[in-house]
């Protein structure tokens, strides 16, 4: 396929989701083998001082920072010194669930693939607490974080003795046996970290820019920002919240950080950076002259192990899409306060992208998918998966009304109004879901179309919703 420019539509549409979204800084930059396509700065990384966004501005990239925990993993099985398949008490014998067999069981691949079992649970919070203290908002945004932190154990979390701790005393029934259900857990990819450490012999954090940062390059990448030393072309970090049905966007450049959970989503890195990291998958695991992973271990990295929704998959840090108009479509999002990042690559095609925002909740996602649906030669709205409307008996919605309450804080109410099943959460209410088949529905959240999963147990009453990536528990 020839090398394709991206055009003016497609800035034209960046453009005006920008505005749209209210997003203040945003860096998008698209790479064919190793030749840059299309990569540019929108808006500001600062908006008082009217400072541009640059190739080179440092955002934070959420968990995109988890595929970075996957590939350290990868590379010490290559040497040997541990296997996707051992126990994870084989490492971490103070881990502990409700049950002891059930915990025996869970190897390193279950909690890379996110299928150990364990539902969301409140330790993020837990982690991030002192920070959040810290954080200067606007009134309501400050009403919101406390309410978010009371839904967190009362002691902080912030060692490994304190991890393990609050995993052993949480109350929570497990999804099934290891292997078996995929709901999204930052509490597993905290403990790949510890893993990472026990292994190495080093801090996570000490591991990562040995092994990964500093031999392909990766100048300004880094999980402090005081790293940076010279280098002052940093993102300011942005909140928004809604009043009177307008969305206020708001400095609030205080980043939130959960030292235990680095390896779950806080490192920072640019655009030109993040391109030769995605290389690693683009390439066999060869970044220039550096042979980062073996091409064995990118594909095992790149397998489709367990479905999330159809027509895509989890493999190691990494979602995957089969059939990507025709291609393989591997990718990671990002999303954490004042970071909304998206790594896309297709291999087949040496396509790499990188999005990023100094915005949580900006759809970085959509305006790369945009930009690589544009290359193929599709429009931005065109959908790689077909999926019909069906129709619905209107009594049998009155089964699917109840509570969900995740345990990091996300509540969900689904009812029936006017013969339709509408959706409530935070900020956003009654919101129309549309039925597919098999407990499933769509709904537009957040820019984005999402799909939801009614989960049921043997009784056949539904016992939790797969929302987000994550089960989240019925409670009403």
């Amino acid at each position: 396929m020839e090398v394709r420019k991206m055009s003016k539509e497609i800035d034209q549409h960046c453009n005006e989701t920008i505005e749209k979204c209210k997003i203040p800084g945003f860096a998008i930059a698209i790479a064919k083998e190793e030749v840059l396509l299309w990569g540019k700065g929108y808006g500001y990384r600062d908006i008082e001082k009217e400072l541009p966004v640059t190739m080179d501005t440092v955002f934070g990239i959420g968990s995109v920072t988890k595929s970075f925990t996957c590939v350290a993993i990868m590379q010490l099985q290559e040497v040997g010194k541990l296997s996707v398949h051992d126990s994870v008490v084989d490492y971490l014998p103070e881990f502990k669930t409700a049950d002891k067999k059930h915990t025996e069981q869970i190897t390193i691949h279950h909690f890379m693939t996110h299928t150990a079992g364990l539902p969301p649970l409140p330790t993020l919070f837990a982690a991030l607490r002192r920070s959040m203290e810290n954080d200067l908002k606007l009134e309501e945004a400050e009403k919101q974080t406390e309410q978010q932190a009371s839904k967190t154990p009362l002691a902080y979390v912030e060692t490994a003795e304190e991890l393990f701790a609050s995993l052993a005393k949480e109350t929570y029934e497990l999804l099934g046996a290891p292997g078996m259900e995929f709901s999204y857990s930052n509490d597993c990819y905290a403990l790949l970290g510890l893993i990472i450490e026990r292994v190495s012999g080093q801090s996570y954090e000490e591991y990562i820019m040995e092994h990964i940062l500093n031999p392909i390059g990766m100048e300004n990448s880094v999980f402090h920002l005081e790293e940076l030393n010279a280098h002052e072309d940093i993102a300011v970090l942005y909140d928004s919240r809604k009043q009177d049905e307008e969305t206020i966007v708001f400095e609030s450049n205080n980043p939130w950080d959960a030292p235990i959970m680095r390896s779950a989503g806080f490192l920072k890195s640019t655009a030109k950076d993040m391109l030769k990291y995605a290389d690693i998958f683009r390439n066999g695991g060869k970044v220039g002259d550096i042979q980062v992973l073996t091409n064995e271990s990118v594909e095992q990295m790149m397998t489709p192990f367990i479905e999330l929704v159809p027509g895509s998959y989890y493999g190691y840090g990494l979602m995957i899409t089969p059939d990507f108009f025709g291609y393989k479509l591997v990718e990671h999002s990002g999303g954490i306060k004042g970071v909304s990042s998206q790594m896309s690559i297709i291999p087949e095609l040496g396509l790499t992208g990188i999005a990023l925002a100094n915005l949580a909740g900006a759809p970085s996602s959509k305006m790369l998918s945009s930009a690589f649906k544009e290359y193929l030669g599709k429009p931005f709205t065109a959908k790689h998966i077909s999926v019909e409307e069906v129709d619905v008996v209107t009594d049998s919605l009155q089964e699917y009304e109840g509570e969900f309450l995740s345990g990091e804080g996300m509540a969900l109410r689904f009812y029936v109004k006017d013969e339709k099943l509408l959706a409530s959460s935070g900020e956003y209410a009654d919101v129309e879901l549309k039925f597919v088949g098999n407990d499933s529905f769509l709904l537009q959240f957040l820019e984005n179309e999402t799909r939801i999963r009614f989960v049921r147990n043997e009784e056949r009453k539904i016992i939790r919703a797969a929302f987000g990536s994550r089960q989240i528990p019925k409670v009403k």
